[in-house]
């Protein structure tokens, strides 16, 4: 009776221990909650905000720039130049001007901040291209008011004041320019903003939430041990007996719950250790058989409903190749060609992989990518394959600079460029190869447009083509430019080919002009008119000297004046045709 009685203190100093155990774990969790929210709260407050609100000032001393100069050529256009005047306006410029640059550079800090910031989440890709894009908008300003402001001072002190007011006008552009920029780059931090607030509200409702439910199972737990004490000896013995017809039945897979540590409770610990061990005995034979079947081998795949049976799915594809290989390779060393390959497709894998594609293999010096579920939503795979690609292509001039450097060669002996095929299409994705090697990879009609378009890159002097499914897809989002009626090898129904010129709103002038009289010559061609088409093309190419499809139609419109189109031609072009 008094081991009984001892056994039964045991448990209710037990239920007291565990009761403030509990209540302990929830102080803990509430403070490091609470300290948690705290670093949200200050990153918010310290960080977000300050470079939002850096990013806002950096607009209004744009502006103020802007009225100094103003001001100093006011100064300037006087019959009696006020030369203090003039010093003073100057000085409230420059003032300006370093303002601009202490404010995107604040603003810039507080990003980095926030990136270098492992304690806190955020997306710090998003940053990152904020951070990008505010160093861009700055030197770009900088480089264009530098050049126009140099140039308007001389007009002034030469008393040029037709060329300054047209020099002005130039500067007012740039400044709209950066204020554009600079007001887009406010839109996409004060979005980071907003996500910053809903983590911290977030983690708010999180610490409520995990406090009330630790609370709740302090009491679900007391209670369970003020059963288990009532219950006293019996249950373990109940449990003891269970367990053994268990154990008869052949089923190993339920071990006995020890609550006390008198004999009972060792004799339901070797118990334990007894069905353990025949489990284990089990699972030898079990896994054995296993491996030996193969058919079994599937169950060890991590994603057995992506990788076991094909699919078909929607999906974009994007085939890129370097331009001037074959030549660049044929004066190479082994050695100095891995390197240089190895080097070109870290470049261009990059921007596939912060957009979120899948690099399926490199073939020669050609790079296979794909977008597409289960990795990505069905409605986002066309805009990124389009703004990788945009990136990748933007690689292409520190890429010319650096190969010398690799080969240690002062220039390249032929030059290199980069082209690019984007299709999307239904495609059958699944494990394939053999029972010792599978690869997850897509075949189907997209991915031969795709390769198909990469190559005809040569054709029309382009980078970037795109089939016209993926262009309906980007629609809006990216800045595109139909450039004819194609049907490639394998297909017999022509359909229109777009290149992505640039990001959504990013045109220059050119490329505007560029794009409008490019329309308004291949309308002109399909419709015969090639006159028309020819003035229009010439245009195009005043606007953007050199453009590879400008020249291609051109040089199209001189063949039919020798060797007319058939009647009834639909103005689609077949490579087979010529």
């Amino acid at each position: 009776m008094p081991l009984f009685n001892q056994s039964i203190r045991r448990k209710i100093v037990g239920i007291a221990l565990g009761l403030i155990v509990l209540m302990l774990v929830t102080s803990i969790l509430s403070m490091v909650m609470s300290s948690q929210v705290g670093v949200l709260l200050d990153e918010l407050t310290n960080r977000y905000i300050p470079a939002y609100g850096d990013l806002a000032r950096a607009n209004i001393r744009s502006l103020e720039r802007s009225v100094a100069l103003r001001r100093m050529v006011m100064m300037k256009m006087q019959e009696a130049p006020d030369e203090e005047a003039y010093a003073a306006r100057l000085k409230e410029f420059e003032e300006a001007d370093r303002r601009i640059e202490q404010e995107t550079s604040d603003a810039r800090s507080h990003i980095n901040a926030i990136i270098d910031d492992t304690r806190t989440p955020s997306d710090n890709a998003a940053l990152a291209r904020i951070d990008a894009h505010i160093e861009t908008a700055v030197s770009e300003l900088r480089r264009g008011m530098n050049e126009e402001h140099a140039r308007l001072l001389k007009q002034i002190d030469a008393k040029q004041m037709p060329e300054a007011r047209g020099t002005l006008e130039r500067l007012d552009v740039l400044r709209d320019q950066f204020n554009q920029r600079i007001d887009g780059i406010r839109g996409d931090m004060l979005k980071q903003v907003f996500a910053s607030t809903s983590t911290v509200i977030g983690r708010q409702h999180q610490a409520i939430i995990i406090s009330g439910i630790v609370t709740l199972l302090a009491a679900i737990v007391g209670f369970v041990f003020a059963m288990l004490v009532s219950s006293g000896i019996t249950r373990p013995v109940r449990l003891l007996l269970a367990g053994t017809r268990e154990v008869e039945a052949g089923r190993f897979d339920k071990p006995i719950t020890v609550s006390t540590k008198d004999e009972i409770g060792e004799l339901a610990a070797a118990f334990n250790r007894m069905v353990e061990q025949l489990r284990h005995n089990e699972r030898i034979r079990e896994t054995f058989g296993r491996y030996i079947d193969p058919k079994v081998v599937q169950g060890l795949i991590d994603r057995p409903e992506v990788a076991i049976d094909g699919q078909r799915r929607v999906m974009t594809i994007m085939f890129c190749d370097m331009s001037g290989f074959t030549s660049m390779s044929e004066g190479m060393t082994p050695r100095g060609l891995v390197k240089v390959m190895n080097h070109y497709f870290t470049v261009m894998s990059g921007p596939i992989r912060s957009n979120r594609g899948v690099i399926d293999k490199y073939i020669g010096d050609a790079v296979m990518a794909y977008w597409g579920p289960p990795f990505i939503d069905e409605d986002e795979p066309a805009l990124l394959a389009g703004l990788a690609a945009i990136d990748m292509a933007e690689q292409v001039p520190a890429l010319q600079r650096q190969l010398p450097d690799l080969l240690g060669i002062r220039a390249m002996p032929a030059p290199c460029d980069l082209r690019i095929g984007i299709a999307t299409g239904e495609v059958l994705t699944g494990s394939i190869g053999s029972e010792l090697m599978m690869s997850f990879t897509v075949m189907g009609d997209a991915v031969n447009l795709a390769s198909r378009l990469e190559a005809v890159n040569k054709t029309y002097g382009t980078r970037i083509l795109i089939a016209q499914a993926t262009a309906e897809a980007i629609g809006t989002q990216l800045e595109l430019r139909e450039i004819d009626r194609l049907a490639v090898v394998g297909q017999t129904i022509p359909q229109p080919i777009f290149e992505v010129m640039a990001r959504s709103g990013a045109l220059t002038g050119a490329q505007a002009s560029l794009r409008a009289h490019y329309a308004e010559g291949l309308a002109a061609y399909r419709a015969c008119r090639f006159d028309e088409a020819r003035a229009a093309l010439n245009a195009a190419l005043e606007a953007v000297p050199g453009d590879g499809p400008s020249r291609t139609l051109l040089g199209r419109i001189a063949q039919f004046e020798t060797d007319p189109p058939d009647e009834g031609w639909d103005g689609a072009w077949r490579l087979e045709q010529k």
